[in-house]
């Protein structure tokens, strides 16, 4: 019975430590913050480790220097650089707690372990031409 008992509290003493290791990363995933300036200096963007946007700041001129639809384009450059960022601080958060050769970052991205033909999505043609909409069973497979 005493045989038991100590696989029993090994077993419990594993989860213990499993349970602090799997907190102490999801703390260091709360802290991860990663900014990104333009090339030009007029944007900045704030990313979390999960690729939210967290803070945006434009220079005050930002408006003169650039027409709406290029500043987003800016924009949306300056927040790809900051997620990509926080995307590697992500992966070396979770990789202590990783099996040996997993990758931290396609894991983050849900590809692990996936082909490239796994990861891309399959093109769906839809093509009503030949439906017959005013029908009672139309657009029914």
């Amino acid at each position: 019975m005493t045989d038991h008992r100590a696989q029993v509290e090994d077993l419990l003493a594993d989860y213990r430590r499993g349970r602090d290791q799997l907190a102490e990363v999801h703390r260091a995933l709360s802290a991860i913050s990663e900014s990104a300036t333009s090339d030009c200096g007029v944007v900045t963007a704030t990313v979390s480790a999960q690729g939210a946007l967290t803070a945006l700041d434009l220079r005050d001129d930002a408006y003169r220097v650039y027409r709406p639809a290029d500043l987003a384009a800016v924009i949306v450059r300056t927040a790809a650089v900051a997620d990509a960022r926080a995307a590697s601080a992500a992966g070396h958060a979770v990789a202590p707690v990783l099996p040996s050769g997993t990758d931290p970052e396609a894991l983050l991205r849900g590809t692990a372990d996936l082909h490239r033909a796994e990861i891309t999505p399959p093109v769906v043609e839809d093509s009503y031409e030949n439906v017959a909409w005013l029908e009672p069973d139309a657009g029914r497979p």
